[in-house]
């Protein structure tokens, strides 16, 4: 709406009640004359604010921006406390004009506005009245909010273009002002989204901004394990059930409509995996629409942010043991291109095979790569074999050292942690993959497995098939039998007799247990639990697909594999981290009313 401006050149209304100008309130102060002062700040404090008074009062701000030292600081820190944002146009015009001007003339008092600016990126607290308690919560109804982003963005950009060196004093307010990950998924998504939208035209910040989100996303996700999110989700359906049968029972009216099972929610059971689940949307729509313009992928800009990822990954992601989510968002930016996707695997492998690396590193890189050749569809075959060329190779090497030392090869896992990690991920790349190998031409897809001389692994004193989660050996050597590879049975009956038990007592008693996974392993890309940030994932994912009956690993004494689950062949055998602190729209979910772009503004809810 267009404001009449004409009250610009008029007489100051009645409710401005100090006695002159700011100039001369100042000059007043300077001498000992305090009175108009405090009155001009007690004023600018008022919540009853009128834009008429705003505009006044910056306009004067403004005519002495000079005189504002640091000797007027608790005077800025006032103004900067004026409530300007979703104001008037009038008012948010003047008030980016008053900051321009005081970050211009007075730099002292940078930090001071761009704190005041991030404060914005969230919804405003708001007090709720429940039971007599006046309990203070965000507004997440709050329709202005994508204006009132707008705004905030404006502004920044603003105080960038008039002090080039922002961006140094930025990265500590942004982190200082990040949200408690217990916080609203409103309230964070909020935060998160503005953080990415800043890092559009201030591309100097993305790396550390990228690492900031990403470092909060793993406190959640290795807050929230694998079991507990599907024991909340389990529970979840069946007390929908539960009520849906005593609807039935009241109402029992619609026999005609369909048994089947009704739509998965969007929101998660489990609270912290919903918060999860929201920022996963939010960043993996980021990574779409800076890799994407106009429908059409723009390769510079897609390998910047892979750098910037990859960077991200090696700092975070692949020191946290046993996340379950955030691993995705390179997945899915290397599903963009096959060039992406040899990058990284080419990354983690050098990883793998560096000495100069920890054990532990070395050992989850193992599984990135072993996982990432499994279950991304977008990786083709040629790939998968070029990987399983150098892990043999690599692998057979190693065996070759172990021999020529002249002493005795043992199984021992603190000396040979990587190796059976690469074997591990060997066997796990063959169970998935071994079909679309064999597809086409199965004589030359044998001679190529043959070929990888995988009996002489399965052979060797460092015995891999000891070490290896008992799911894989079980699997693996299920379908080397059929194809006739290699026949690893009494390899495994032979290590079933020799395992000892492991007696526990930590746990408040005395137990007895096998260790079934002395790698500690795990695999990044298991199933995606995830609702609404999967809808992206699920097309690029390989699931587990059931073995023919001639494939089927014939059952073992004390083990028993769930064939209930949609893809969990290695349900029971993956460690259990509770504790342990270490897919995907391109737009956001509707029913959050969240911004559908993450560029630079304007910007909108989108609805669907």
């Amino acid at each position: 709406m267009e404001i009449d401006r004409d009250f610009l050149n008029s007489p100051p209304l009645k409710t401005v009640r100090f006695g002159g100008t700011v100039a001369a309130t100042l000059a007043k102060h300077k001498q000992g004359d305090s009175g108009d002062y405090e009155l001009l700040k007690h004023q600018l404090s008022d919540p009853e604010i009128k834009d008429t008074q705003i505009i006044k009062w910056l306009q004067d701000f403004r005519s002495c921006v000079t005189q504002l030292t640091k000797d007027h600081e608790q005077l800025i820190y006032t103004v900067l406390k004026l409530p300007w944002v979703g104001r008037s146009p009038a008012v948010v015009e003047e008030y980016m004009a008053f900051l321009s001007n005081l970050v211009s003339a007075q730099t002292v008092y940078l930090c001071a506005c761009l704190k005041m600016v991030v404060s914005h990126f969230t919804p405003k607290r708001v007090t709720i009245c429940e039971g007599g308690v006046d309990i203070s919560d965000s507004d997440d109804e709050d329709e202005n909010l994508p204006s009132n982003f707008d705004q905030c963005h404006g502004a920044l950009q603003l105080i960038t273009r008039y002090v080039p060196s922002t961006s140094r004093f930025l990265m500590p307010i942004l982190q200082e002002n990040f949200p408690f990950v217990r916080k609203s998924p409103r309230t964070l998504e909020c935060y998160v989204h503005n953080l990415l939208r800043l890092s559009m035209y201030i591309p100097a910040l993305r790396r550390d901004v990228l690492e900031l989100i990403i470092g909060k996303m793993l406190k959640l996700d290795v807050s929230a394990s694998r079991s507990d999110i599907e024991e909340a989700e389990e529970n979840s359906v069946q007390s929908g059930r539960a009520e849906d049968r005593t609807e039935e029972g009241l109402f029992d009216m619609d026999e005609d409509m369909s048994a089947d099972d009704p739509p998965r929610p969007t929101v998660m059971a489990h609270p912290v995996a919903d918060r999860l689940d929201t920022l996963m949307a939010v960043l993996l729509a980021y990574i779409k629409d800076v890799c994407h313009v106009d429908g059409s992928l723009r390769v510079d800009r897609t390998k910047d942010l892979y750098r910037d990822l990859l960077s991200v990954f090696d700092k975070l992601i692949l020191p946290t043991h046993a996340s379950c989510h955030v691993q995705y968002t390179l997945f899915y930016l290397c599903s963009f291109r096959v060039a992406l996707a040899e990058a990284f695997l080419e990354h983690v492998w050098k990883i793998l095979q560096s000495p100069s690396q920890p054990a532990v590193l070395r050992q989850a890189a193992a599984g990135y790569l072993g996982s990432f050749l499994a279950r991304a569809k977008f990786i083709p075959v040629f790939t998968v074999r070029a990987c399983l060329d150098l892990l043999l190779s690599w692998i057979h090497r190693y065996i070759d050292s172990q021999d020529g030392s002249g002493r005795t090869a043992c199984c021992d896992i603190s000396l040979h942690g990587p190796f059976y990690s690469a074997c591990q991920a060997v066997f796990y790349t063959l169970i998935f993959r071994h079909r679309a190998m064999l597809e086409g031409n199965m004589k030359k897809g044998l001679e190529y497995l043959q070929g990888l001389n995988l009996e002489r692994v399965v052979m060797s004193q460092l015995n891999p098939l000891k070490v290896c989660l008992p799911a894989v050996t079980s699997m693996f050597a299920a379908i080397t039998r059929k194809y006739q590879v290699v026949f690893c049975y009494t390899i495994i009956e032979r290590n079933n007799r020799h395992v000892l038990p492991v007696v526990r007592s930590s746990a408040g008693g005395d137990s007895v247990t096998t260790n079934t996974n002395p790698l500690d392993s795990f695999f990044p890309f298991d199933p995606y639990l995830l609702h609404r940030s999967s809808q992206l994932i699920e097309p690029l994912y390989q699931v587990w697909e059931e073995l023919p009956d001639t494939e089927q690993p014939p059952p073992t004494a004390g083990q028993q594999c769930s064939r209930e689950d949609e893809d969990d062949f290695l349900s029971g055998d993956t460690p259990k981290t509770e504790g342990i602190v270490g897919m995907t729209p391109s737009s956001y979910d509707s029913s959050l009313r969240s911004p559908s772009s993450v560029g630079s503004p304007p910007m909108a809810f989108q609805r669907h």
